[in-house]
């Protein structure tokens, strides 16, 4: 298996298809990529602040990417299965950031209040565990807090979520998961970073338990078959990503393309998928921080009616 890695101080902060790939995968081939954590190692120590060791422009989330995957061409749909991430380091990060955060005044929500205190905190990795304290431990909970195909015409952020999939922050892009993604270029331009040893709900203070990671992935293809927003199977759940501000919209991308994905690949009629929706639908907030908030719809596949007999 192969073992891949961005260049040296190469780590790049925007999804775009300007970014030269750095390597080719064959959707055959099972891989070992590296990323590194939200702050490129720069936070090492509770002495190590976000606004000293990172200084604007702001510097978080840098991606491994992009990777040319083999045969992909715009309008098909790519299909990232997470077969493991490994903790790469014995710790993870969290922080508190100045103007960052969802109880806290943001460039988004102007105020004039005093910002939080800034402050950086190490949790280590003990095992299965994350320790947060000398009498709390947390089971870890390791997903990929960001990952995306580049987009057509923009180079966006690193920082935000959209259509292309990106800083989700969603922890259902976890082990186990296939993440679907629209391809908007040739070989689909693929990114990857951002894991997380694990985050509550939404995301609130801003920063997760960031930590670099060790993600074996493999990849394939449904040619010729668009979808507009990311998608996540797992063996239990269908679910969709829906990205904007006010939350609400974003709630709603998430509901509406998880009936289209339900009329297309189920037979539903879409008003009897809403109707089901209303009764069996289940639904997560992925953050409530980041320049899109995310959420993420869900149908369990116990509701699903049973395939048709071969005949």
């Amino acid at each position: 298996m192969r073992t891949l890695r961005q260049p040296e101080n190469a780590y790049v902060y925007t999804l775009s298809a300007e970014h030269p790939p750095i390597a080719t995968i064959p959707c055959d081939e099972t891989v070992l990529i590296e990323t590194i954590d939200a702050f490129e190692g720069r936070l090492q120590s509770p002495e190590d602040l976000y606004s000293q060791k990172c200084p604007g422009p702001p510097r978080a989330n840098p991606q491994t990417g992009p990777f040319f995957i083999e045969g992909a061409e715009p309008g098909d749909t790519l299909i990232v299965s997470i077969k493991e991430i490994e903790p790469a380091e014995d710790f993870a990060i969290t922080a508190l950031i100045p103007e960052f955060g969802g109880l806290t005044g943001t460039s988004y929500t102007a105020t004039l209040d005093t910002p939080l205190p800034e402050s950086t905190r190490i949790l280590p990795i003990e095992g299965k565990s994350l320790r947060f304290s000398d009498e709390l431990s947390l089971p870890l909970a390791p997903f990929i807090g960001t990952l995306g195909t580049a987009p057509d015409l923009e180079a966006i952020s690193s920082l935000v979520p959209g259509y292309w999939g990106g800083n989700m922050d969603c922890v259902e892009t976890a082990a186990g998961s296939r993440v679907w993604l629209p391809v908007h270029n040739e070989g689909a331009l693929f990114f990857i970073g951002d894991a997380h040893a694990r985050q509550g709900d939404g995301e609130v203070t801003g920063v997760a338990a960031e930590m670099s990671a060790r993600v074996t992935l493999s990849f394939s293809l449904r040619k010729q078959h668009s979808i507009p927003w990311p998608r996540i199977e797992t063996e239990e759940h269908l679910m969709v990503v829906g990205s904007a501000r006010p939350l609400e919209d974003a709630a709603r991308i998430a509901w509406k393309s998880l009936i289209d994905w339900l009329k297309e690949d189920f037979d539903f009629d879409p008003l009897e998928a809403y109707q089901l929706l209303g009764l069996a639908g289940e639904m997560r907030l992925g953050n409530m921080v980041d320049p899109n908030y995310s959420m993420v719809a869900k149908l369990a596949k116990r509701w699903l009616p049973p395939k048709p007999k071969k005949k």
